[in-house]
């Protein structure tokens, strides 16, 4: 039975979107909340403003009532009716605000005393008779009536009178959903605004945000491009901002790939190149091995020799691979004359050779002890290699000017001109030297120079000795 892969579809959502979204989401939540602030300090101050004008007009009645004086009699009024009428003759009112005067004479109904001004009939007070008598009833002084036509704020002042049983007002009722209707109006006119805004923020949001996130795009694009074999691809990196620390961040990491690449093909390239003569070797004498004891004894002694020479290579190889590791040098404080010392000891088991303790720095230092041994004893028997037997070999290290340098001066014909630029490379021998013992494999050098450029401000260099030999120095410029 065969199955049919399901195709799956990529459903994610580009950082340009989300950005986006997050965008519209957040102007959304600040321009509603604008737009309602606004609306509730509206509706506060139109609230304080009637009650202001309640309060206002009230107290001009209160204060009419007894300084008032009919101007028929010339004295104070005696009959409500005509106190409120001459009152109200002498007021100007607001558009949505009613001034009546209530009274019910004995026996009566009830008889309403307004101005002669024209109301909208939808929203006037004064036609309302039973609103109106609730409101000459009430023993409040203020309050709110709702009503089909809308929210009507009212307060009153009651007329002593005379007359048992005539009880007698004087009202202000002002029609709220006028003012509140332009606080309304300038609610929906922000949230217009609001919605007008929105939309350039989504077309500006887009473009700017499509700006900023174009290197995200290069970075996504060449990471889409990098195979194992094209790591040459980079990012530009233009500005000073996040997205130019991301793309420098990223083209380190390509360098750091490409180095790793490049010593993962190199490594394989050497092995191939270095084993493929011992192994040929090794075939070919067992290839035509006879039955002669001491034929065969002289065989395996030449594939021993040949197998040891190879398992050199191969640790000598890993040890450069490891070279790319961030963990390859672990520095810490190390006393450098016990750190010379210890070299020194070591190394006079290499060779009968003049042995010279030099220069011993008395200080302290941070490199990595082992790691720093192990070149020393490198370069030592490198000169050993390069010496014959009871010639003079220094070792010595020395603080100069910041930097620290440890040596090994040896005493042989010294390093010709010409091999001075590739003895450090891997697989690369200098030209035959008078005096030369063995021929390795071309890699102690290349790991003594792994070691001290493994250090902070390391280096090794090739110097003259004075009086004929070479130097070989590792600097290391940070380790004091």
């Amino acid at each position: 039975m065969t199955t049919t892969p399901v195709k799956r579809t990529d459903r994610r959502i580009s950082a340009r979107v989300r950005i986006l979204l997050w965008l519209l989401l957040m102007m959304t939540v600040a321009l509603a909340a604008v737009a309602t602030t606004t609306r509730s300090l509206l509706l506060r101050d139109i609230d304080h403003r009637i009650n202001q004008l309640l309060t206002q007009e009230t107290q001009e009645f209160g204060n009419f009532v007894p300084q008032g004086v009919d101007p028929d009699t010339g004295r104070t009024f005696t009959d409500p009716e005509k106190l409120l009428r001459v009152f109200l003759q002498r007021q100007y009112s607001d558009p949505d605000e009613e001034l009546l005067g209530l009274t019910r004479p004995a026996g009566q109904s009830l008889h309403v005393i307004r101005q002669s001004r024209d109301i909208r009939a939808s929203v006037a007070l004064h036609p309302d008779r039973t609103s109106l008598s609730a409101i000459l009833d009430s023993k409040a002084s203020s309050g709110v009536l709702e009503r089909p036509a809308g929210e009507v704020r009212w307060a009153k002042v009651p007329i002593d009178s005379a007359r048992p049983g005539h009880p007698a007002a004087f009202v202000v009722a002002f029609h709220a959903d006028g003012e509140r209707s332009i606080a309304d109006d300038a609610y929906r006119t922000l949230l217009v605004i609001s919605g007008v805004a929105l939309l350039l923020t989504t077309g500006i949001g887009w473009v700017v945000a499509g700006r900023i996130l174009a290197p995200v795009r290069v970075v996504r694009a060449t990471a889409e491009q990098l195979t194992e074999q094209d790591l040459t691809q980079r990012i530009p990196v233009q500005g000073r901002d996040d997205i130019a620390a991301l793309a420098e961040t990223f083209n380190a990491m390509l360098d750091r790939l490409e180095r790793a690449f490049a010593g993962q093909r190199q490594f394989v390239d050497d092995a191939g190149h270095e084993l493929r003569t011992p192994i040929t070797i090794v075939r070919g004498h067992l290839e035509v091995m006879g039955d002669d004891p001491a034929e065969q004894r002289e065989t395996v002694r030449l594939v021993t020799d040949e197998l040891d020479r190879m398992s050199r290579i191969v640790e000598d190889l890993l040890l450069l691979a490891k070279a790319e590791r961030p963990d390859f040098i672990r520095p810490e404080p190390v006393q450098l004359g016990e750190l010379t010392a210890d070299v020194f000891v070591k190394a006079r088991a290499l060779g009968e050779r003049d042995w010279v303790l030099d220069q011993v720095a008395d200080r302290e230092a941070v490199l990595d002890p082992q790691r720093i041994t192990q070149a020393m004893v490198q370069l030592a028997q490198n000169a050993v290699q390069h010496t014959v037997p009871g010639a003079r070999i220094r070792i010595g290290s020395r603080a100069l000017e910041g930097r620290l340098e440890l040596y090994v001066a040896d005493s042989g014909p010294g390093v010709q001109e010409q091999d001075a630029g590739v003895i450090f490379e891997r697989f690369r021998r200098g030209t035959a030297r008078r005096g030369a013992r063995t021929s390795g494999a071309g890699l102690g050098l290349s790991i003594v120079r792994a070691i001290a450029e493994g250090h902070r401000g390391g280096r090794v260099e090739l110097r003259r000795t004075d009086g004929g030999g070479a130097t070989f120095v590792l600097v290391m410029e940070d380790a004091l």
